[in-house]
């Protein structure tokens, strides 16, 4: 069944960038409305930021003007840059997705499995 597979997490100072990407785990023939979220410890799953199949983009108010999301259709990958990090953008960040497996199959709202982000010194 295909997944969506976020990388590049790590440990990060604050102030410094990470890029997290989002891709489905096999060839699908188009990744529509992508969405980040996270989870912190002890808090609930958040939206961090979305972008629609038409590119517009919303983001949640702890990370406007910060972070930016945006989409490669050439690729069906969707990346999340994250600048001026800080300790509480800790979390693990979960990529979800609505993906046209062929031109008339879509599956709604499949999620990866996060990847763990951590802002510290």
């Amino acid at each position: 069944q295909v997944q969506l597979v976020e990388s590049g997490g790590g440990l990060v100072q604050p102030g410094r960038s990470l890029t997290l990407s989002c891709s489905a785990s096999e060839n699908i023939f188009r990744i529509n409305a992508i969405g980040w979220f996270r989870q912190g410890s002890k808090k609930q799953r958040e939206l961090v930021a979305r972008i629609l199949d038409d590119g517009t983009t919303n983001y949640g108010d702890s990370v406007s003007g910060r972070f930016t999301i945006v989409r490669d259709d050439a690729k069906n990958t969707g990346y999340l840059q994250m600048n001026s990090l800080k300790p509480e953008d800790t979390g693990v960040y979960y990529c979800t997705a609505d993906l046209l497996l062929t031109s008339d199959v879509i599956r709604r709202g499949v999620w990866g499995q996060g990847t763990q982000v951590t802002v510290s010194s």
